[in-house]
């Protein structure tokens, strides 16, 4: 008789045993710095107001706390309504753009949530999130859901960052003559630019007309490498999104609408700065306060803060600091604006409560398994089978809106 074979080790696959491929994504293969760079916003928030603790101490935190009273706060609620209405109107507009629908009261009410989310939760922007992805899904459309969204963000970020140069240009401010000596390079820049890509435009036709005279390569495409696909699957990518930008903020019929409550949405911000400096006990004018206010907002759009403290506390009170209104007054306005700025959040908070309870949702599968089973494969192309209306922007029953058959019965 032979002897037993001895057991043998299990085979390791010849895959698992090479290094990683160049072409790996470094965060798939580090999961830790993926997490780092999630958290990045948040930790340097948090590093900016410990600089400003450290530096100024806890006096003109609680300094401005103590001085909001009852009339700062009504009128806080009364700007935040304006530039809430006027922020959804602008977000309903650009979704009727991209030929989604999205009624302006349901607009108001997810505005209003995403405010007080943003205010909230840490990196300010996980409400814009979310209502971008509810609105997705009650759409049907998710992928133009979340298109709006960033539209809607982007056309305030241009009617700030205009009003910003105007303003930084032209009225004394502590970055008066830095931006009086970048302007002109940063012009020569942007004319530049525009001047490639209205070549680039202008010679498109020809490029675009050659290739289809051309005998189709033998080659499938599932040979093709990933970076010879790229530039194919980028440049219709591109044309689409330049479609979508042109269709939901540049059309004839939205632009002075956009236009219009951008505007308007600004100035609340504005004047919410003002009011927080009055209360905060600065007697500065509007001519000196403006350009700060500017500065505050432009660093509000950092991705940098925690719930939206962070980079316009530190920026605020430099600014302050260099204008020689003193950087302590200039901290406890930021720390009044974003008070009050939470303050003119709140009626979210209602809107999440309110609609947390009176949410409905899809029963489990063991209650609706028999009726969807009959009901789906007839009704599927019906408009009667898609969620009712009334109950948007949260998914409707699964048997409401649908006809009843003998058979579901």
């Amino acid at each position: 008789m032979s002897a037993p074979t001895p057991p043998t080790a299990p085979a390791v696959p010849a895959r698992e045993l090479l290094p990683p491929r160049p072409d790996t994504p470094v965060g798939a293969r580090t999961p830790r710095r993926r997490a780092l760079r999630t958290h990045l916003g948040t930790l340097a928030g948090t590093a900016v107001l410990a600089v400003l603790l450290w530096r100024l101490g806890t006096g003109a935190f609680l300094d401005g706390l103590r001085r909001i009273d009852g009339a700062a706060v009504l009128a806080a609620l009364g700007i935040g309504l304006v530039t809430t209405v006027f922020s959804a109107w602008r977000w309903a507009l650009v979704a009727r753009g991209l030929r989604i629908r999205l009624p302006f009261v349901a607009a108001v009410a997810d505005y209003y949530r995403a405010l007080f989310l943003n205010a909230a939760l840490p990196g300010g922007v996980l409400g814009d999130v979310h209502r971008a992805v509810r609105h997705g899904r009650s759409a049907g459309d998710l992928g133009r859901g979340v298109r709006a969204v960033v539209l809607e963000r982007v056309a305030g970020q241009l009617a700030l960052i205009g009003v910003a140069v105007a303003v930084l240009l032209t009225m004394p401010s502590p970055v008066l003559a830095e931006a009086r000596r970048v302007a002109p390079p940063a012009a020569l820049a942007l004319a530049g630019v525009l001047a490639v890509a209205l070549a680039l435009r202008m010679n498109r036709t020809p490029a675009r007309r050659t290739p289809a005279r051309r005998t189709p390569a033998r080659r499938t495409p599932a040979r093709r490498t990933p970076a010879r696909r790229a530039p194919a699957l980028r440049a219709p990518a591109l044309r689409a999104a330049l479609g979508e930008a042109r269709a939901g903020l540049l059309s004839r019929r939205n632009l002075p609408g956009v236009a219009l409550s951008s505007g308007i949405v600004l100035a609340g911000h504005l004047t919410m700065f003002v009011l927080a400096a009055r209360v905060a006990g600065s007697a500065a004018s509007l001519a000196a306060l403006t350009p700060l206010a500017v500065l505050a907002l432009l660093a509000m759009g950092l991705p940098l803060n925690v719930g939206g403290w962070g980079p316009r506390e530190g920026v605020t009170a430099w600014a302050f600091g260099a204008a020689g209104l003193g950087a302590g007054t200039g901290l406890g306005t930021a720390v009044v604006y974003g008070v009050l700025s939470l303050v003119a959040s709140l009626p979210g908070a209602v809107v999440l409560v309110a609609r947390r309870r009176t949410a409905r949702y899809p029963r489990s599968s063991s209650d609706t398994v028999t009726f969807t089973a009959v009901s789906s494969a007839k009704h599927s192309a019906k408009e009667s089978a898609r969620p009712a209306s009334s109950s948007f922007p949260f998914s409707a029953d699964p048997s409401e809106g649908r006809p009843m058959t003998p058979e579901a019965v």
